[in-house]
């Protein structure tokens, strides 16, 4: 790990540490400090081996809420930094909001979000390079939203022919849908596949 970036990195560096297998976080919201985080094994969820659980794709079908893409992501970011119960602190800070705020409005940073009589209820966000993206974090505030979230964002993604969804590291929640931990050799393979030819649009 690398630290001390607060004053350094761009959105620029910030694209070229993607390309590179790197990843910035901050130890809470409330340091503004920035250090590099490059795993020895990457979580990575399959695109062709992605599993939807059978009471999920139940859910899904039945369509409980609105399903948007880029319609709120400073929206998203602020929720997915939120302090809840289930997660007392987050390591999004104030530097990284405007970073990936400014990747938003560079094209290179998406949510997927989910909306209820127009209250936005779950979502997640990250970042596109070529044909990989990058999952960074996602919230809930109703059953099963950011869950929906990440299918959509599945499908999405197969259907513009990227090859890579990095979610940097695995959890029992993405294990359900098929998550992997790859060594990161491996991962530069995955990675530098993934770079190869033009940026694939994603809204």
């Amino acid at each position: 790990m690398v630290r001390g970036l607060q004053f350094q990195i761009t959105p620029e560096l910030l694209l070229r540490a993607y390309a590179s297998g790197l990843f910035p976080m901050a130890d809470s919201a409330d340091d503004p400090e920035l250090f590099w985080v490059e795993p020895e094994l990457r979580g990575v969820l399959p695109l062709d081996g992605f599993h939807v659980p059978r009471r999920l794709a139940r859910t899904v079908r039945q369509a409980p809420y609105e399903i948007r893409v880029n319609s709120a992501f400073d929206l998203v970011l602020a929720a997915c930094a939120e302090a809840v119960e289930t997660r007392p602190s987050t390591w999004i800070n104030a530097t990284i909001a405007e970073l990936y705020g400014s990747l938003h409005r560079m094209g290179h940073a998406h949510s997927v979000e989910a909306w209820r009589g127009g209250e936005l209820v779950g979502g997640l966000y990250g970042v596109s390079l070529r044909r990989a993206f990058f999952g960074e974090s996602m919230f809930s505030r109703a059953t099963d939203a950011s869950k929906i979230c990440l299918v959509h964002l599945v499908e999405r993604l197969k259907a513009r022919g990227f090859v890579l969804l990095d979610t940097q590291f695995t959890t029992e929640h993405l294990n359900r849908f098929g998550a992997i931990e790859v060594p990161r050799d491996d991962y530069a393979d995955m990675l530098a596949e993934a770079l190869e030819g033009e940026d694939l649009p994603f809204a």
